[in-house]
């Protein structure tokens, strides 16, 4: 898997839950003083705290919203009656401490925090998302196995480190490379992090522009492709109105536009299933012209995901059944 599926820069922010721009401030902080630290030939700090916390409404700032600066969090969102939460919990928490600070658990009972589930959109459980550098980035919903938890952590690891410079907690127990080495920084592109940076203040027409032109000069670039499509994504939503996008899509399933828009609206929120599902019950609903403009829409999702995503995977599938 290849961790621009999981950058997500700026697609959905946490604004609604708070504290995002201040976490993504504390990154920078924390990335300098690793730095300064290892210039000095200082040893790091010691890890605070556990790689599994159980998280309230009262302790989200601290434990993950602040924690994220240092590194990724992972939320899942569980409950006692919830059977499939019980498969998926412990290997969440193995896993936790395997990684031994790469990552941090962090477990949210939904009938006990009813406002954080209410926060996030979860609609189901277990529902995980992590938080890097006070950013939300969606994971996966419902139970998974052991191998394929892996692949979605490797890859939040991945983009952690190689996005944002989040390296995990330093003096964790086997954190890291052997001996303790850190990874080498990987250089980032001038040019594209230049259009990273305009997506992440916002500006989307600088953005866009930005991206179109590292295509112009490199057009096989699938980080410019994803970030382009991830920027037009948010183009298309910034001035819409949710509540009145989701009620005609409901009142007219083959309104084209309204249903276009509210899977926007879907993939924003961090309901990636449910656009994909959307749009293709729509292809089947329509025809001719209208039939392709959908699924040309549906298409341009998919590059904001990802095509190594498994839930693009199952997506395509069903867009074929309905195709063909």
């Amino acid at each position: 898997m290849q961790p621009r599926n999981m950058s997500m820069r700026g697609v959905v922010d946490l604004a609604a839950v708070k504290a995002a721009g201040e976490a993504a401030q504390k990154a920078e902080q924390a990335r300098a003083e690793r730095a300064r630290r290892a210039d000095a030939g200082e040893a790091p700090p010691a890890v605070q705290g556990s790689l599994v916390v159980d998280v309230t409404e009262e302790t989200f700032e601290a434990e993950v919203v602040q924690r994220s600066a240092e590194a990724p969090v992972v939320v899942d969102f569980w409950a006692e009656w919830c059977g499939p939460c019980k498969q998926l919990s412990p290997i969440l928490e193995r896993l936790a401490e395997e990684y031994a600070g790469r990552f941090v658990l962090a477990k949210i009972d939904v009938d006990a925090n009813q406002m954080l589930a209410a926060q996030f959109g979860i609609q189901s459980i277990p529902s995980v998302m992590a938080v890097v550098a006070g950013q939300l980035v969606p994971l996966f919903q419902g139970a998974v196995n052991e191998a394929q938890a892996r692949q979605y952590l490797d890859q939040l690891v991945l983009v952690a480190e190689q996005r944002f410079g989040i390296t995990g907690l330093a003096g964790a127990s086997g954190a890291g490379e052997p001996g303790g080495a850190a990874a080498p920084a990987v250089p980032e592109d001038p040019t594209l992090a230049a259009a990273h940076d305009a997506l992440d203040r916002g500006d989307l027409g600088g953005a866009i522009q930005a991206y179109r032109n590292v295509l112009s000069d490199r057009p096989g670039s699938e980080e410019a492709k994803l970030g382009l499509a991830q920027a037009e994504l948010l183009q298309r939503v910034q001035d819409l109105d949710p509540q009145a996008v989701r009620k005609a899509a409901a009142e007219d399933p083959k309104d084209v536009g309204a249903q276009l828009d509210a899977a926007d609206l879907d993939l924003v929120g961090g309901h990636v299933e449910d656009a994909f599902g959307r749009l293709v019950d729509t292809v089947g609903r329509t025809a001719g012209e209208d039939r392709d403009r959908v699924r040309v829409h549906l298409l341009g999702l998919f590059e904001v995901i990802g095509s190594d995503d498994p839930r693009v995977a199952r997506a395509r599938t069903a867009l074929a059944r309905v195709l063909f």
